[in-house]
C-alpha cells in the first residue's frame, strides 16, 4: 500500500492543474517528486532550498498576493524550526496557507530528534485559528488535502505519517466518527492510532470515536458520546501526550468528568530503534493501550461495533 506522502505528489499536482491560485513551496525535500509539475507550472512550484524560515515567509508572501500556498517539508522543519514565521508571517499578517508535513512524531527513527516532531500540534495550539488534520490512511490524506486547499484562505496543518490504519474511513474534515458503541467510557482515537485502539478495546464496553480533524475539536461529538457512555474520556494521540486534554475538558466543562491523555511521552528516546519499538516504548501499542484504558475506565466489558 502506498503511504500518505505518496498521495501528496499526485494530489497537489492535480490541484496545480485545476486551480491557478494554488502554489507549492518546498525546501528541497520533495522537490524531485514534483519535477514534472514544476515544468508545467514553473512560476507556482518554488523550491527555496534548505531555508525553512524562507519557506514559510515565501508562502506568506504568495498568500498576500491572493494565492493559496501549500508548504511542504518534514514536520520538525515546517512547524518547529520556522515557528516565528508561522506565528508572524501567517498569523500576524492575517493570511492563510496549507502546511503539509511528513515524518510525524518518529516516522524516521534513524534520523534522530532533529527529524522528529511529537510537539508540533501542541505548538500550533499556542496560535489562534488553525485547522489541524491528522489522517489515519492514505485515502483520508487525499480527502483532507483537498479539503485543506479548498478551505478559503484559512490556516490549515495536514500531518502526514507512514503509520496507517488498514482501511480508510469516509472523513469529512470536520466531525469525529463513532466506530464502536459502549457504555463505560469514551476513547478518542486520533488518525493512525485507530487500529491499535480498536484492538486494545476489543471486548471492553467503551465507545470509540475516530478523529482525523482535531482542530477545531469536535466538542459536540464528544458530548453526545458521553451521554450514553459516561464521562470517563481517554484520548489516544500520535503526538505529545495530553495535547487535546484541554479541548476535551472545555467540551465537558459543565459536567463532572475525567480525562486521560495518552500519546508520545516527553522523555527523549536516544536509542532510535524502529517505529514499532517507539510505539511500545511510549505505550501506544495495542497491548499497552489495553492495560491503560482498561485500568482507567474500570474494566467494563461486552462492547459492540456500529
Amino acid at each position: 500500500m502506498d503511504t500518505m506522502r505518496d498521495r501528496f505528489t499526485p494530489v497537489v499536482s492535480r490541484l496545480l492543474d485545476e486551480d491557478p491560485r494554488v502554489a507549492v513551496v518546498l525546501a528541497e525535500i520533495g522537490a524531485a517528486d514534483l519535477a514534472e509539475a514544476q515544468l508545467r507550472h514553473p512560476d507556482r512550484v518554488i523550491n527555496v532550498g534548505i531555508r525553512e524560515q524562507l519557506l514559510v515567509g515565501a508562502g506568506a508572501g504568495l498568500a498576500l498576493t491572493g494565492m493559496r500556498p501549500v508548504l511542504h517539508t518534514f514536520a520538525s522543519f515546517l512547524v518547529e524550526r520556522p515557528f516565528e514565521q508561522v506565528k508572524l508571517d501567517l498569523g500576524h499578517q492575517g493570511v492563510g496557507a496549507v502546511l503539509v508535513s511528513a515524518a510525524a512524531s518518529f516516522d524516521w527513527p534513524a534520523g534522530g530528534l532533529t527529524h522528529m516532531a511529537p510537539g508540533d500540534v501542541a505548538l500550533l495550539d499556542t496560535l489562534d485559528g488553525w485547522t489541524v488534520h491528522v489522517p489515519g490512511h492514505p485515502d483520508e490524506a487525499e480527502t483532507l488535502l483537498r479539503h485543506a486547499v479548498a478551505a478559503g484562505d484559512n490556516k490549515v496543518y495536514v500531518r502526514l505519517s507512514v503509520q496507517s490504519n488498514a482501511d480508510g474511513l469516509p472523513v469529512d474534515g470536520e466531525r469525529f466518527l463513532r466506530v464502536r458503541e459502549g457504555r463505560s467510557g469514551v476513547v478518542v482515537a486520533v488518525g493512525p492510532m485507530l487500529d491499535a485502539v480498536l484492538d486494545a478495546t476489543e471486548g471492553l464496553d467503551v465507545t470509540v470515536l475516530y478523529a482525523t480533524t482535531v482542530r477545531p475539536f469536535d466538542a459536540t461529538a464528544l458530548r453526545r458520546a458521553t451521554r450514553s457512555a459516561g464521562t470517563d474520556v481517554v484520548l489516544v494521540e500520535p503526538y505529545l501526550a495530553g495535547t487535546s486534554t484541554a479541548a476535551a475538558n472545555d467540551a465537558l466543562a459543565d459536567v463532572p468528568h475525567r480525562v486521560l491523555g495518552l500519546g508520545v511521552a516527553r522523555p527523549e528516546l536516544r536509542r532510535y530503534g524502529t517505529v514499532p519499538e517507539h510505539l511500545a516504548a511510549h505505550g501506544l501499542d495495542a497491548r499497552s493501550l489495553r492495560e491503560r484504558i482498561d485500568g482507567f475506565v474500570g474494566g467494563g466489558r461486552a462492547s459492540t461495533r456500529d
